[in-house]
Protein backbone atom coordinates (compact mmCIF):
# COMPACT_ATOMS: atom_id res chain seq x y z
CA UNK A 1 0.00 0.00 0.00
CA UNK A 2 1.46 3.18 -0.98
CA UNK A 3 2.60 5.14 2.48
CA UNK A 4 0.47 8.37 1.35
CA UNK A 5 -2.84 6.38 2.14
CA UNK A 6 -1.38 5.71 5.49
CA UNK A 7 -0.28 9.08 6.21
CA UNK A 8 -3.51 10.35 5.08
CA UNK A 9 -5.20 8.04 7.52
CA UNK A 10 -3.07 9.18 10.49
CA UNK A 11 -3.26 12.46 10.09
CA UNK A 12 -7.47 13.06 10.00
CA UNK A 13 -7.28 10.16 13.07
CA UNK A 14 -5.29 12.93 14.49
CA UNK A 15 -7.30 15.66 13.50
CA UNK A 16 -10.74 14.21 15.25
CA UNK A 17 -8.47 13.24 17.89
CA UNK A 18 -8.07 17.06 19.00
CA UNK A 19 -12.41 17.04 19.29
CA UNK A 20 -12.32 14.24 21.49
CA UNK A 21 -9.65 15.73 23.39
CA UNK A 22 -11.99 19.14 23.83
CA UNK A 23 -14.79 16.79 24.18
CA UNK A 24 -13.18 15.64 27.90
CA UNK A 25 -13.43 19.55 28.86
CA UNK A 26 -16.69 18.73 29.43
CA UNK A 27 -17.26 16.05 32.27
CA UNK A 28 -13.66 18.18 33.47
CA UNK A 29 -15.95 21.10 33.99
CA UNK A 30 -18.99 18.78 35.36
CA UNK A 31 -16.58 17.16 37.81
CA UNK A 32 -14.73 20.68 38.94
CA UNK A 33 -18.87 22.33 39.17
CA UNK A 34 -19.70 19.20 41.63
CA UNK A 35 -16.10 19.26 43.86
CA UNK A 36 -14.65 16.54 42.38
CA UNK A 37 -10.74 15.96 42.13
CA UNK A 38 -11.24 13.72 39.15
CA UNK A 39 -11.36 17.18 37.25
CA UNK A 40 -7.84 16.92 36.89
CA UNK A 41 -7.94 14.08 35.14
CA UNK A 42 -10.07 14.87 32.26
CA UNK A 43 -8.42 17.90 31.62
CA UNK A 44 -4.89 16.49 31.76
CA UNK A 45 -6.17 13.42 29.35
CA UNK A 46 -7.67 16.25 27.20
CA UNK A 47 -3.63 18.58 26.99
CA UNK A 48 -2.11 15.32 26.45
CA UNK A 49 -4.63 13.70 23.46
CA UNK A 50 -4.49 17.14 22.38
CA UNK A 51 -0.47 17.71 22.20
CA UNK A 52 -0.05 14.26 20.78
CA UNK A 53 -2.60 14.88 18.13
CA UNK A 54 -1.17 18.00 17.30
CA UNK A 55 2.46 16.10 16.71
CA UNK A 56 1.02 13.29 14.62
CA UNK A 57 -0.83 16.05 12.45
CA UNK A 58 2.12 17.89 11.71
CA UNK A 59 3.82 15.23 11.02
CA UNK A 60 1.52 13.35 8.54
CA UNK A 61 -0.19 16.63 7.28
CA UNK A 62 0.11 16.25 3.07
CA UNK A 63 -2.11 15.87 0.81
CA UNK A 64 -5.04 13.97 1.34
CA UNK A 65 -4.59 11.15 -1.28
CA UNK A 66 -6.89 10.59 -4.25
CA UNK A 67 -10.45 8.59 -2.98
CA UNK A 68 -9.58 4.63 -2.84
CA UNK A 69 -11.64 1.80 -1.39
CA UNK A 70 -8.06 1.30 0.57
CA UNK A 71 -8.29 4.90 2.25
CA UNK A 72 -11.86 4.61 3.14
CA UNK A 73 -11.46 1.18 5.08
CA UNK A 74 -8.42 2.30 6.55
CA UNK A 75 -9.52 5.62 7.34
CA UNK A 76 -12.81 4.30 9.17
CA UNK A 77 -10.82 1.71 10.82
CA UNK A 78 -8.32 3.63 12.34
CA UNK A 79 -11.01 6.56 13.55
CA UNK A 80 -13.09 3.73 15.78
CA UNK A 81 -9.56 2.36 17.32
CA UNK A 82 -8.12 6.15 17.84
CA UNK A 83 -11.46 7.36 19.59
CA UNK A 84 -11.67 4.06 21.69
CA UNK A 85 -8.24 4.17 22.65
CA UNK A 86 -8.40 7.98 23.52
CA UNK A 87 -12.06 7.22 25.53
CA UNK A 88 -9.91 4.91 27.88
CA UNK A 89 -7.30 7.20 29.22
CA UNK A 90 -9.75 9.12 31.87
CA UNK A 91 -11.03 6.18 32.69
CA UNK A 92 -7.41 4.55 33.35
CA UNK A 93 -6.57 7.22 35.16
CA UNK A 94 -9.38 8.04 37.19
CA UNK A 95 -9.91 6.94 40.47
CA UNK A 96 -12.01 4.00 39.32
CA UNK A 97 -8.68 1.52 39.73
CA UNK A 98 -9.49 -0.01 36.48
CA UNK A 99 -6.34 -1.76 34.46
CA UNK A 100 -5.56 -0.63 30.97
CA UNK A 101 -7.61 -3.85 29.86
CA UNK A 102 -10.41 -3.34 31.61
CA UNK A 103 -10.75 0.82 30.69
CA UNK A 104 -10.24 -0.26 26.87
CA UNK A 105 -12.58 -2.51 27.46
CA UNK A 106 -15.43 0.28 28.94
CA UNK A 107 -14.55 2.95 26.02
CA UNK A 108 -14.99 0.39 23.11
CA UNK A 109 -17.94 -0.67 25.00
CA UNK A 110 -19.12 2.79 25.16
CA UNK A 111 -18.41 3.93 21.70
CA UNK A 112 -19.76 0.42 19.93
CA UNK A 113 -22.97 1.53 22.04
CA UNK A 114 -22.46 -2.44 23.30
CA UNK A 115 -23.18 -1.57 27.00
CA UNK A 116 -21.20 -3.91 28.57
CA UNK A 117 -19.47 -2.91 31.44
CA UNK A 118 -16.78 -3.66 34.33
CA UNK A 119 -18.20 -1.14 36.77
CA UNK A 120 -19.68 -1.38 39.67
CA UNK A 121 -20.77 1.14 42.04
CA UNK A 122 -22.40 3.29 39.20
CA UNK A 123 -24.65 5.16 41.90
CA UNK A 124 -21.49 6.51 43.36
CA UNK A 125 -19.29 7.13 40.93
CA UNK A 126 -18.33 10.80 40.55
CA UNK A 127 -20.59 12.47 37.49
CA UNK A 128 -17.92 13.35 35.45
CA UNK A 129 -17.08 9.41 34.82
CA UNK A 130 -21.11 9.06 34.19
CA UNK A 131 -20.78 11.50 31.80
CA UNK A 132 -17.50 10.94 29.72
CA UNK A 133 -19.40 7.33 29.28
CA UNK A 134 -22.96 8.87 27.89
CA UNK A 135 -21.05 11.11 25.79
CA UNK A 136 -18.63 8.27 24.46
CA UNK A 137 -21.85 5.91 23.96
CA UNK A 138 -23.76 9.49 21.81
CA UNK A 139 -20.83 9.65 19.66
CA UNK A 140 -20.60 6.07 18.97
CA UNK A 141 -24.50 6.06 18.27
CA UNK A 142 -24.39 8.87 15.40
CA UNK A 143 -21.34 7.24 14.37
CA UNK A 144 -17.80 8.38 14.62
CA UNK A 145 -17.74 8.37 11.06
CA UNK A 146 -20.77 10.76 10.67
CA UNK A 147 -19.35 12.94 13.34
CA UNK A 148 -15.92 12.79 11.60
CA UNK A 149 -17.35 14.05 8.26
CA UNK A 150 -19.55 16.96 9.67
CA UNK A 151 -16.29 18.38 11.32
CA UNK A 152 -13.54 17.39 8.93
CA UNK A 153 -14.28 18.96 5.31
CA UNK A 154 -11.03 16.82 4.06
CA UNK A 155 -13.19 13.57 3.95
CA UNK A 156 -16.35 14.96 1.99
CA UNK A 157 -15.02 14.09 -1.30
CA UNK A 158 -16.71 10.39 -1.85
CA UNK A 159 -17.98 10.99 1.95
CA UNK A 160 -21.34 9.03 1.33
CA UNK A 161 -18.96 5.52 0.79
CA UNK A 162 -17.43 6.22 4.27
CA UNK A 163 -20.79 6.82 5.49
CA UNK A 164 -21.85 3.89 4.41
CA UNK A 165 -18.87 1.62 5.18
CA UNK A 166 -19.43 2.57 8.72
CA UNK A 167 -23.46 2.72 9.03
CA UNK A 168 -24.13 -0.12 5.95
CA UNK A 169 -27.01 1.97 5.37
CA UNK A 170 -28.68 0.87 2.08
CA UNK A 171 -31.30 3.72 1.91
CA UNK A 172 -31.44 6.27 -1.09
CA UNK A 173 -29.84 10.09 -0.31
CA UNK A 174 -32.48 12.38 0.85
CA UNK A 175 -30.49 14.86 -0.32
CA UNK A 176 -27.47 15.09 -3.03
CA UNK A 177 -25.09 17.17 -1.47
CA UNK A 178 -23.17 15.70 1.56
CA UNK A 179 -23.57 18.54 3.27
CA UNK A 180 -26.74 18.98 3.15
CA UNK A 181 -27.64 15.33 4.47
CA UNK A 182 -25.23 15.74 7.26
CA UNK A 183 -26.50 18.93 9.20
CA UNK A 184 -30.13 17.03 8.28
CA UNK A 185 -28.32 13.88 10.53
CA UNK A 186 -26.88 15.43 12.82
CA UNK A 187 -29.92 18.23 13.79
CA UNK A 188 -32.28 15.05 13.93
CA UNK A 189 -30.09 13.43 16.30
CA UNK A 190 -29.85 16.82 18.49
CA UNK A 191 -33.27 16.90 18.62
CA UNK A 192 -34.47 13.36 19.49
CA UNK A 193 -31.66 13.25 22.07
CA UNK A 194 -33.23 16.68 23.48
CA UNK A 195 -36.76 15.59 23.24
CA UNK A 196 -36.12 12.47 25.05
CA UNK A 197 -34.35 14.18 28.09
CA UNK A 198 -37.29 16.38 28.34
CA UNK A 199 -39.68 13.71 28.37
CA UNK A 200 -36.82 11.66 31.14
CA UNK A 201 -37.11 14.89 32.92
CA UNK A 202 -41.01 15.25 32.88
CA UNK A 203 -41.73 11.74 34.90
CA UNK A 204 -39.20 12.74 37.35
CA UNK A 205 -35.60 11.98 36.51
CA UNK A 206 -33.36 14.54 38.03
CA UNK A 207 -31.59 16.72 35.27
CA UNK A 208 -28.20 14.42 35.57
CA UNK A 209 -30.06 11.46 34.97
CA UNK A 210 -32.30 12.44 32.11
CA UNK A 211 -29.41 14.03 29.98
CA UNK A 212 -27.35 10.69 30.50
CA UNK A 213 -29.79 8.77 29.46
CA UNK A 214 -31.46 10.56 26.63
CA UNK A 215 -27.88 9.92 25.31
CA UNK A 216 -27.74 6.27 25.80
CA UNK A 217 -31.47 5.60 24.90
CA UNK A 218 -31.25 7.55 21.39
CA UNK A 219 -27.52 5.66 20.72
CA UNK A 220 -28.91 2.45 21.70
CA UNK A 221 -26.15 2.41 23.73
CA UNK A 222 -27.75 1.52 27.29
CA UNK A 223 -25.39 2.82 29.76
CA UNK A 224 -27.16 3.61 32.98
CA UNK A 225 -26.11 6.36 36.01
CA UNK A 226 -27.06 3.41 38.42
CA UNK A 227 -26.11 -0.12 38.78
CA UNK A 228 -29.95 -1.13 38.49
CA UNK A 229 -30.12 0.80 35.10
CA UNK A 230 -33.67 2.20 34.53
CA UNK A 231 -35.12 -0.38 37.17
CA UNK A 232 -33.83 1.81 39.51
CA UNK A 233 -36.33 4.76 38.84
CA UNK A 234 -39.51 2.16 39.21
CA UNK A 235 -41.39 3.64 36.97
CA UNK A 236 -43.55 2.44 34.40
CA UNK A 237 -43.23 5.66 32.59
CA UNK A 238 -39.57 5.66 32.13
CA UNK A 239 -39.94 2.59 30.59
CA UNK A 240 -42.35 3.51 27.99
CA UNK A 241 -40.01 6.46 27.06
CA UNK A 242 -37.24 5.00 26.92
CA UNK A 243 -38.99 2.08 24.23
CA UNK A 244 -40.12 4.57 22.41
CA UNK A 245 -37.27 6.72 21.82
CA UNK A 246 -34.96 3.21 21.42
CA UNK A 247 -37.47 2.28 18.62
CA UNK A 248 -37.01 5.82 17.06
CA UNK A 249 -33.11 4.99 17.53
CA UNK A 250 -32.93 1.87 15.59
CA UNK A 251 -35.25 3.68 12.48
CA UNK A 252 -33.13 4.76 9.56
CA UNK A 253 -31.60 7.85 9.64
CA UNK A 254 -32.41 8.55 5.84
CA UNK A 255 -36.09 7.63 6.41
CA UNK A 256 -36.52 9.73 9.62
CA UNK A 257 -34.96 12.64 7.78
CA UNK A 258 -37.27 12.07 5.02
CA UNK A 259 -40.23 11.88 6.97
CA UNK A 260 -39.30 15.51 9.32
CA UNK A 261 -37.78 17.43 6.78
CA UNK A 262 -39.44 16.75 3.41
CA UNK A 263 -43.25 15.44 5.24
CA UNK A 264 -42.94 11.98 3.58
CA UNK A 265 -45.31 9.96 5.75
CA UNK A 266 -44.93 7.34 2.54
CA UNK A 267 -41.05 6.72 3.64
CA UNK A 268 -42.47 4.32 6.57
CA UNK A 269 -43.45 2.23 4.43
CA UNK A 270 -39.61 1.09 3.90
CA UNK A 271 -39.48 -3.00 4.49
CA UNK A 272 -37.24 -2.84 6.61
CA UNK A 273 -39.33 -0.81 9.40
CA UNK A 274 -42.38 -3.14 8.71
CA UNK A 275 -40.62 -6.30 9.24
CA UNK A 276 -38.66 -4.59 12.03
CA UNK A 277 -41.48 -3.50 13.78
CA UNK A 278 -43.50 -7.00 13.35
CA UNK A 279 -40.59 -9.01 14.90
CA UNK A 280 -40.89 -6.50 17.60
CA UNK A 281 -44.94 -7.28 18.36
CA UNK A 282 -44.67 -11.15 17.60
CA UNK A 283 -42.14 -11.17 20.39
CA UNK A 284 -43.40 -8.91 22.87
CA UNK A 285 -47.28 -10.32 22.49
CA UNK A 286 -45.62 -14.02 22.64
CA UNK A 287 -43.83 -13.26 25.92
CA UNK A 288 -46.27 -11.36 27.20
CA UNK A 289 -49.10 -13.88 27.14
CA UNK A 290 -46.82 -16.78 28.07
CA UNK A 291 -45.87 -15.25 31.45
CA UNK A 292 -49.67 -13.87 31.73
CA UNK A 293 -50.51 -17.59 31.40
CA UNK A 294 -47.90 -19.46 32.91
CA UNK A 295 -47.00 -17.01 35.17
CA UNK A 296 -49.97 -15.55 36.29
CA UNK A 297 -48.39 -12.17 36.04
CA UNK A 298 -50.82 -9.04 35.32
CA UNK A 299 -50.99 -8.90 31.67
CA UNK A 300 -50.44 -4.88 31.71
CA UNK A 301 -47.28 -5.29 34.21
CA UNK A 302 -46.51 -8.33 31.67
CA UNK A 303 -47.01 -6.00 28.75
CA UNK A 304 -44.73 -3.30 29.83
CA UNK A 305 -41.80 -5.27 31.41
CA UNK A 306 -42.01 -7.60 28.37
CA UNK A 307 -42.35 -4.35 25.87
CA UNK A 308 -38.96 -2.32 27.97
CA UNK A 309 -36.56 -5.42 28.16
CA UNK A 310 -37.13 -6.84 24.46
CA UNK A 311 -37.24 -3.84 22.90
CA UNK A 312 -33.83 -2.82 24.56
CA UNK A 313 -32.26 -6.31 23.36
CA UNK A 314 -33.72 -5.97 19.85
CA UNK A 315 -33.06 -2.50 19.52
CA UNK A 316 -29.27 -3.53 20.83
CA UNK A 317 -29.89 -0.94 23.35
CA UNK A 318 -28.97 -3.23 26.96
CA UNK A 319 -30.89 -1.51 29.16
CA UNK A 320 -32.68 -4.11 31.90
CA UNK A 321 -35.61 -3.24 34.15
CA UNK A 322 -35.14 -6.41 35.97
CA UNK A 323 -33.47 -9.51 35.56
CA UNK A 324 -35.31 -11.22 32.87
CA UNK A 325 -33.79 -14.87 33.25
CA UNK A 326 -35.71 -15.48 36.18
CA UNK A 327 -38.89 -15.79 33.68
CA UNK A 328 -38.40 -19.20 32.81
CA UNK A 329 -36.91 -21.38 30.40
CA UNK A 330 -39.20 -19.77 27.17
CA UNK A 331 -38.23 -15.97 27.80
CA UNK A 332 -34.77 -17.28 28.13
CA UNK A 333 -34.82 -18.62 24.42
CA UNK A 334 -36.60 -15.42 23.12
CA UNK A 335 -33.93 -13.12 24.47
CA UNK A 336 -31.49 -15.19 23.69
CA UNK A 337 -32.85 -15.07 19.51
CA UNK A 338 -33.81 -11.69 20.37
CA UNK A 339 -30.30 -11.14 20.44
CA UNK A 340 -29.37 -11.32 16.66
CA UNK A 341 -32.12 -8.85 15.45
CA UNK A 342 -30.85 -5.47 15.77
CA UNK A 343 -32.52 -2.40 14.17
CA UNK A 344 -32.98 -1.47 10.80
CA UNK A 345 -29.83 -0.67 8.25
CA UNK A 346 -28.49 3.57 8.83
CA UNK A 347 -30.02 3.52 12.37
CA UNK A 348 -27.82 3.89 15.42
CA UNK A 349 -28.84 -0.14 16.63
CA UNK A 350 -26.08 -2.79 16.09
CA UNK A 351 -27.17 -7.17 15.41
CA UNK A 352 -27.91 -8.48 12.06
CA UNK A 353 -30.42 -6.08 11.31
CA UNK A 354 -33.73 -6.22 9.08
CA UNK A 355 -33.44 -5.83 5.43
CA UNK A 356 -30.66 -8.31 5.50
CA UNK A 357 -33.61 -11.07 7.17
CA UNK A 358 -35.98 -9.57 4.59
CA UNK A 359 -33.69 -10.08 1.86
CA UNK A 360 -32.12 -13.44 2.71
CA UNK A 361 -35.89 -14.39 3.13
CA UNK A 362 -36.53 -13.68 -0.56
CA UNK A 363 -33.49 -15.49 -1.28
CA UNK A 364 -35.00 -18.20 -0.16
CA UNK A 365 -38.27 -17.76 -1.64
CA UNK A 366 -36.70 -17.55 -4.69
CA UNK A 367 -34.58 -20.66 -4.35
CA UNK A 368 -37.68 -22.69 -3.64
CA UNK A 369 -39.62 -22.14 -6.71
CA UNK A 370 -36.68 -22.20 -8.84
CA UNK A 371 -36.35 -25.84 -8.16
CA UNK A 372 -40.26 -25.93 -9.24
CA UNK A 373 -39.10 -23.80 -12.24
CA UNK A 374 -36.17 -24.45 -13.22
CA UNK A 375 -35.88 -22.07 -16.44
CA UNK A 376 -37.56 -19.55 -15.02
CA UNK A 377 -36.38 -16.23 -13.86
CA UNK A 378 -36.71 -14.74 -10.41
CA UNK A 379 -35.63 -11.13 -9.90
CA UNK A 380 -35.30 -10.67 -5.73
CA UNK A 381 -36.95 -7.50 -4.77
CA UNK A 382 -36.68 -4.77 -1.90
CA UNK A 383 -39.77 -2.98 -1.92
CA UNK A 384 -39.60 -1.35 -5.67
CA UNK A 385 -36.29 -2.20 -6.30
CA UNK A 386 -34.50 -4.99 -7.60
CA UNK A 387 -31.38 -6.25 -5.70
CA UNK A 388 -28.66 -6.31 -7.58
CA UNK A 389 -25.49 -9.15 -7.43
CA UNK A 390 -23.34 -6.33 -5.26
CA UNK A 391 -25.93 -6.60 -2.00
CA UNK A 392 -26.32 -10.22 -2.50
CA UNK A 393 -22.65 -10.76 -2.26
CA UNK A 394 -21.88 -8.18 0.79
CA UNK A 395 -25.34 -9.87 2.52
CA UNK A 396 -23.75 -13.50 2.17
CA UNK A 397 -20.20 -12.66 2.90
CA UNK A 398 -21.54 -10.61 5.99
CA UNK A 399 -23.66 -13.74 7.19
CA UNK A 400 -20.40 -16.18 6.48
CA UNK A 401 -18.08 -13.50 8.89
CA UNK A 402 -20.68 -13.58 11.56
CA UNK A 403 -21.07 -16.78 11.57
CA UNK A 404 -16.78 -17.96 11.86
CA UNK A 405 -16.42 -14.73 13.80
CA UNK A 406 -19.02 -15.63 16.49
CA UNK A 407 -17.59 -19.51 16.53
CA UNK A 408 -13.97 -18.26 16.96
CA UNK A 409 -14.25 -16.07 19.49
CA UNK A 410 -16.63 -18.56 21.50
CA UNK A 411 -13.48 -21.05 21.14
CA UNK A 412 -11.32 -18.53 22.36
CA UNK A 413 -13.40 -17.75 25.14
CA UNK A 414 -14.00 -21.29 26.10
CA UNK A 415 -10.00 -21.28 26.25
CA UNK A 416 -9.83 -18.87 28.61
CA UNK A 417 -12.00 -21.31 31.40
CA UNK A 418 -15.16 -19.51 30.57
CA UNK A 419 -18.27 -21.96 30.05
CA UNK A 420 -20.36 -22.67 27.23
CA UNK A 421 -23.53 -20.20 28.16
CA UNK A 422 -21.04 -17.41 28.80
CA UNK A 423 -18.78 -18.05 26.00
CA UNK A 424 -21.64 -18.33 23.83
CA UNK A 425 -23.67 -15.19 24.63
CA UNK A 426 -20.95 -13.09 25.75
CA UNK A 427 -19.32 -13.49 21.81
CA UNK A 428 -22.62 -13.17 20.35
CA UNK A 429 -23.80 -9.99 22.33
CA UNK A 430 -20.08 -8.11 22.10
CA UNK A 431 -20.61 -9.09 17.79
CA UNK A 432 -24.38 -7.84 17.76
CA UNK A 433 -23.64 -4.89 20.44
CA UNK A 434 -26.28 -5.69 22.63
CA UNK A 435 -24.33 -5.86 25.87
CA UNK A 436 -26.03 -8.01 28.00
CA UNK A 437 -25.84 -11.56 27.67
CA UNK A 438 -26.67 -14.60 29.69
CA UNK A 439 -25.93 -16.29 32.84
CA UNK A 440 -24.72 -15.08 36.21
CA UNK A 441 -21.51 -13.47 35.32
CA UNK A 442 -22.47 -11.65 31.92
CA UNK A 443 -26.06 -11.87 32.13
CA UNK A 444 -28.84 -8.69 32.89
CA UNK A 445 -27.97 -8.99 36.35
CA UNK A 446 -24.10 -9.62 36.17
CA UNK A 447 -20.80 -7.66 34.88
CA UNK A 448 -17.87 -8.12 32.72
CA UNK A 449 -15.62 -7.28 35.75
CA UNK A 450 -14.76 -10.94 36.66
CA UNK A 451 -13.84 -11.94 33.27
CA UNK A 452 -9.78 -12.12 32.33
CA UNK A 453 -7.90 -9.48 31.03
CA UNK A 454 -7.59 -11.98 28.07
CA UNK A 455 -11.33 -11.95 27.66
CA UNK A 456 -11.76 -8.73 27.55
CA UNK A 457 -9.24 -7.73 24.92
CA UNK A 458 -11.14 -10.56 23.03
CA UNK A 459 -14.64 -8.52 23.68
CA UNK A 460 -13.08 -5.42 22.62
CA UNK A 461 -12.30 -6.20 19.38
CA UNK A 462 -15.20 -8.15 19.16
CA UNK A 463 -17.19 -5.16 19.80
CA UNK A 464 -15.23 -2.91 16.89
CA UNK A 465 -15.75 -6.07 14.87
CA UNK A 466 -19.37 -5.93 15.57
CA UNK A 467 -19.87 -2.18 15.27
CA UNK A 468 -18.05 -2.11 11.81
CA UNK A 469 -20.37 -4.72 10.78
CA UNK A 470 -17.27 -7.46 10.71
CA UNK A 471 -16.01 -7.43 6.04
CA UNK A 472 -14.88 -3.29 7.18
CA UNK A 473 -12.26 -4.73 9.96
CA UNK A 474 -11.53 -8.00 8.17
CA UNK A 475 -10.40 -7.08 4.58
CA UNK A 476 -7.56 -4.41 6.04
CA UNK A 477 -6.27 -7.78 7.92
CA UNK A 478 -5.73 -9.82 4.68
CA UNK A 479 -2.54 -9.27 2.41
CA UNK A 480 -4.25 -8.13 -0.47
CA UNK A 481 -5.36 -4.74 1.46
CA UNK A 482 -1.51 -3.99 2.13
CA UNK A 483 -0.06 -4.95 -1.45
CA UNK A 484 0.50 -2.42 -3.84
Amino acid sequence: MHASVVRASAFVASIFALYIAGAMLVPAAVDLYYGHSDWQVFAVSAFTTGAVALTVAAATRDRTPIRSTRLAFLVVVTLWLTVGLIGALPLYAASLNLDFASAVFESVSAVTTTGSTVITGLDDLPPGILLWRSILQWIGGLGVIALGLFFLPMLNVGGFSFFRIESSDIEDRPFERLSSFLHALVGIYVVLTALCAISYAAVGMRTFDAVNHAMTTVATGGFSTHDASLGYFQSDAVLWISTVFMILGALPFSILILLVVRGRLDALRDPQIRLFLAYVIAFVLALAMHRRIVDGTPFGEALTSTTFNLVSIITTTGYASEDYTLWGPFAVTVFFFATFLGGCSGSTSGGIKAYRFLILARMLQNGLRMLVYGRSVQPLRYGNRTVDEEMLRAITLYVIGFILVWVAVTLALAAGNLDMTTAITASLTALTNVGPGLGPIVGPAGNFASLSDYAKWILSVTMLLGRLEILAVLVILTPTFWRN
